[in-house]
């Protein structure tokens, strides 16, 4: 027991890993909408087979993801049923993995929360889709991170976030995304300086765009963006036109055409974070990502703005800016 190490991964579910290795503690992997998808499957594969015990979170125990999990992993891999949003579950998570690791200590966190429902400028998205990506993206991985710092603190052990370039600047029509993953890398900034006496290591990732997922469903789009419509004020509806709208989802189902399907460079920055003797603050993994910071840090915002409308989404004139020959008819 005490050559063990434990880290702990946090996606927007609760995934924890140990590993029997005399050169690190115990681990725990912790992804939303969990392990069973994307980033937080890829990487609860990976580091069991590296042999580390891994304690995955999972938003449903019967997903078709969490059985390829069962199916794919080793006895030593754990899921966990967790939903980010609820307190509740939150708690269960934290007692479970500390009734585990009490004795070994974690030796890593790893938060990959990543939710976003709504494509759309932060005016006509509805307040509660931002309290519900805080609630995800930040909220969840902070409970959890605080639950699990005294495991941490006695491991002398990791910190690994998953955030996003979103976080960073402002791509169009990603408003209640984009503020809360910049919340979570101020906050793990700050865990950073903070955690530094204690030994604790803390690396934030920020990847290009992957497919992961439901995210790059054309049709899961469409149906959020018809509920956005339905929901919206006449004001805003009259204001922007139903075909601003139309052309923002148009627009990002074409960009999702060239989000990257290889995982691993992601995994990959996740599993240096954990083990490396000298990780990184900051991972980039992704195509264009550097060109894309170059511009942000470097040049004017007008050329980063541009940039970001030429390669994302370049949404047009909103109806009540147009003249009026160019009014389309709002059906009523």
């Amino acid at each position: 027991m005490k050559n063990q190490k434990v880290v702990k991964i946090k996606n927007l579910k609760a995934t924890a890993l140990r590993a029997s290795c005399p050169a690190l503690p115990p681990l725990s992997l912790h992804p939303h909408p969990g392990c069973d998808s994307g980033f937080g499957k890829a990487a609860a594969q990976h580091l069991d087979r590296l042999g580390l015990t891994v304690y995955a979170s999972v938003l449903d125990l019967k997903s078709s993801g969490a059985e390829e999990l069962r199916q794919t992993c080793s006895p030593r891999l754990t899921l966990l049923e967790m939903d980010l949003t609820k307190a509740e579950d939150i708690r269960r998570a934290l007692q479970f993995i500390k009734a585990r690791t009490g004795r070994t200590g974690l030796w890593g966190l790893v938060n990959n929360a990543g939710f976003n429902d709504t494509i759309a400028n932060a005016e006509l998205t509805p307040l509660p889709h931002f309290r519900t990506c805080m609630e995800v993206n930040f909220f969840g991985p902070l409970e959890l991170t605080k639950g699990l710092l005294p495991l941490l603190r006695s491991s002398r052990g990791r910190i690994v976030t998953v955030s996003s370039p979103a976080g960073n600047m402002p791509y169009p029509c990603l408003a209640s995304y984009g503020t809360s993953k910049a919340a979570l890398s101020l906050l793990m900034d700050t865990f950073h300086c903070e955690l530094a006496p204690w030994g604790i290591r803390v690396s934030v990732i920020f990847p290009g765009y992957f497919k992961t997922g439901g995210s790059c469903n054309p049709e899961y789009w469409k149906e959020r963006k018809d509920q956005l419509l339905a929901a919206l004020p006449n004001d805003l509806l009259e204001a922007y036109g139903e075909e601003y709208l139309e052309e923002i989802n148009r627009q990002f189902v074409d960009f999702m055409k060239v989000a990257v399907e290889d995982l691993s460079s992601v995994v990959d920055s996740i599993t240096d974070g954990l083990l490396s003797p000298k990780p990184l603050l900051k991972y980039y993994p992704g195509r264009g990502l550097w060109l894309m910071y170059f511009i942000h840090h470097y040049l004017p915002h007008t050329v980063r703005d541009l940039f970001l409308k030429t390669f994302f989404i370049n949404p047009k004139l909103p109806q009540g800016l147009c003249p009026k020959a160019c009014h389309t008819p709002t059906p009523s």
